[in-house]
């Protein structure tokens, strides 16, 4: 079959968004023998300008399949709230205006809140989890005649029931994108950290994470010769720096630990940025990290009220915070730090509990949040419907939020009184 896959997403959040999920999509549908072209929407301001790029992709390439990616339904904002996904609906309306052919959604923003982005953007149908296998699926599926609504997995309009595939056994099962598939653009952008993941899924119990909607609740993790093959491969097409997506990137350890050891060992000499667990960094895996390329890290710290990290789902400990932080600082690592205020049982009191410790880990920049996102299916969800924050049958497409304690206005002043003189404060 003939397959056009789209990225919809025009959010830059500070730094280009590479497409790296539909690029995977991309790769298993041309492994599986179907002719297939991507192109990715980002240097778009505004989607509705979008036709021309479709209608010259479908001229070229006549699909029978559309797939459109959506990243993010909103920006998780709770003061001043955006649906993002609302830009998708000119690109659905273009795909429709020059191809007959099904459109179907897929993405970590369709798959967190599948029937309510089917309904919104007026799409055929759409897969939930990894489109690598289930894409793949559909596209044998309709090869064999069958009808969209007549596969189980899939979500079509006005279905009840849909389960979608979340996960797969084993990563290394699907192919990874090479730098091929990419624009020249992208090597060429001052800014550009290339998206790796190695691992996906996350078995930790946070509250509000929908981390598990989209990717699993079991940790699955490609084979380290394959990871360090494929940034071999992009090495020597000329990436430098790579930003590896995955949850944590520290868990499991033995593993980070394999594959820091094997980029050293094989001499790839990249500069690369992570997201860690805040516990579980050692001086061993620290020093490791540095030396395979390390510079940055991203740690959702959330709180520094040991209360409060109890009440979010947190298994960590202050003290583990501390010391995973000292071992990163000690090897020049930059430590960006991410606060969350509004958890249940959240005070004053607790607000500056969490102030006064980002201060004394001395990170090089934090950001707080107030409120945190409602997602389906989460043990945040039950809460809130059970505190009539939410109402029943709500498919919490469109953004709803929890904030306990103060008031919201009040713990903004608070954080941006704390903010002012400190400029590693992003407020």
């Amino acid at each position: 079959m003939r397959v056009l896959l789209v990225s919809a997403n025009t959010e830059k959040i500070g730094m280009p968004t590479i497409p790296l999920g539909l690029g995977c999509v991309l790769a298993s549908v041309r492994a599986a023998g179907h002719e297939a072209g991507m192109i990715d929407l980002m240097d778009l301001d505004d989607p509705g300008g979008c036709a021309p790029f479709i209608g010259r992709a479908v001229e070229d390439l006549r699909p029978d399949v559309i797939g459109l990616s959506i990243r993010n339904i909103d920006n998780q904002d709770m003061k001043t709230p955006l649906l993002l996904i609302e830009k998708a609906r000119a690109v659905v309306a273009a795909c429709r205006a020059f191809s007959g052919a099904p459109v179907v959604l897929g993405g970590a923003g369709f798959s967190i809140s599948p029937a309510g982005a089917l309904d919104y953007l007026d799409a055929d149908a759409g897969v939930r989890g990894e489109g690598e296998g289930a894409f793949v699926e559909l596209l044998a599926g309709l090869s064999g005649g069958a009808r969209l609504e007549e596969l189980p997995f899939l979500y079509t309009r006005g279905r009840e029931g849909a389960q979608g595939k979340v996960c797969a056994a084993a990563l290394d099962a699907f192919p990874l994108p090479g730098p091929e598939v990419w624009s020249g653009a992208y090597l060429k952008a001052p800014d550009l950290w290339m998206p790796f993941q190695s691992r996906r899924g996350c078995a930790r119990r946070c509250i509000y994470c929908s981390t598990g909607l989209v990717e699993g609740e079991r940790v699955r993790r490609r084979s380290v010769e394959t990871v360090v093959r494929s940034l071999a491969h992009y090495a020597e097409a000329g990436y430098r720096r790579f930003y590896f997506t995955d949850n944590t990137f520290n868990l499991p350890r033995s593993y980070a630990l394999a594959l820091c050891r094997r980029m050293i060992r094989e001499g790839l000499d990249l500069t690369w940025r992570a997201i860690v667990y805040p516990g579980g960094v050692d001086e061993e895996l620290s020093r490791a990290m540095a030396r395979s390329g390390c510079t940055e890290v991203s740690v959702g710290i959330e709180s520094g009220s040991a209360r409060i990290l109890e009440s979010l789902g947190k298994d960590y400990r202050l003290d583990d915070v501390r010391s995973s932080m000292a071992h990163l600082a000690a090897q020049g690592i930059r430590r960006n730090g991410f606060l969350l205020f509004g958890g249940p049982g959240e005070t004053r009191e607790s607000v500056q509990e969490s102030l006064d410790f980002a201060d004394s880990l001395g990170l090089e920049s934090v950001k707080a949040t107030v409120g945190l996102r409602i997602y389906p299916q989460t043990p945040l969800a039950r809460r809130a419907l059970g505190e009539g924050v939410i109402a029943g049958g709500d498919v919490l497409f469109r953004p709803r939020f929890y904030c306990a304690g103060p008031p919201a206005d009040w713990v903004r002043d608070a954080v941006a009184a704390h903010a002012a003189g400190r400029p590693e404060w992003l407020v």
